[in-house]
């Protein structure tokens, strides 16, 4: 398949890919928030045919560190499998454009909670009152890990990002601890279609939560380990 600049992937079947974080059943299945959520994975899909993926894909992965409910993987590997030797330049996009979203989303958090909060609660995917107690809790002693998960595996990284900046973590870890966590995850994409071609896909779709869940708890052991056994 020839690519342009901007990509130009196969088709990918929204129903089977697990990081769109999409219900099952359908787009009607759950309600009318579910039905939207699969029209904005099909809307961002739609993008990924034109000369203007590549900033969509920038724009994306920025605002979905802080509100938009559709993840930039499905998008990054639309264009993945449509340009693969270009794999790691959208890989980079995305990292670039998360993290300052993440900062964003830390700076809404900090400076503007007390009058959006029931806006994210009542609209944004993943933001609600438990989760936000939840957080609040794991920052006291795994604030790191806590940010770095977020960025690296299928936990909505925007409820982080907020909650980071609402309970005023140290900035400069915060920063960090995303940029490890959202390049990681993106540029991991990127290397398994340069290592094996787009013939990777389904095991992105299905496996890729798997994958990265069970490298972030390696991860966090090792630091659990090095704290009680040194």
């Amino acid at each position: 398949m020839h690519a342009t600049d901007s990509g130009s992937p196969g088709s990918i079947d929204p129903a089977t890919s697990p990081t769109a974080e999409l219900p099952p059943g359908g787009p009607q299945s759950g309600g009318p928030r579910r039905g939207l959520v699969r029209r904005l994975y099909d809307w961002v899909i739609g993008w990924a045919d034109t000369p203007y993926a590549v900033p969509v894909l920038f724009v994306l992965s920025f605002a979905e560190s802080s509100f938009f409910p559709i993840p930039p993987d499905v998008l990054l590997i639309a264009l993945c499998i449509g340009d693969v030797k270009k794999s790691y330049r959208f890989a980079l996009w995305c990292s670039i454009a998360s993290l300052l979203g993440g900062i964003a989303g830390y700076g809404i958090g900090m400076f503007l909670w007390e009058h959006v909060q029931q806006f994210f609660f009542d609209y944004v995917p993943g933001v609600n009152e438990h989760s936000y107690e939840r957080v609040q809790g794991l920052y006291e002693e795994w604030d790191f890990a806590v940010v770095f998960a977020a960025g690296f595996t299928p936990i909505p990284y925007k409820v982080i990002t907020i909650t980071a900046g609402v309970f005023a973590i140290n900035f400069p870890m915060f920063v960090l601890a995303s940029l490890i966590g959202r390049s990681a995850r993106f540029f991991l994409v990127a290397w398994l279609f340069r290592r094996f071609g787009p013939s990777i896909k389904d095991f992105i779709e299905r496996r890729f939560a798997l994958v990265t869940i069970g490298g972030t708890a390696l991860l966090v052991g090792g630091f659990v380990a090095i704290k009680y056994l040194i």
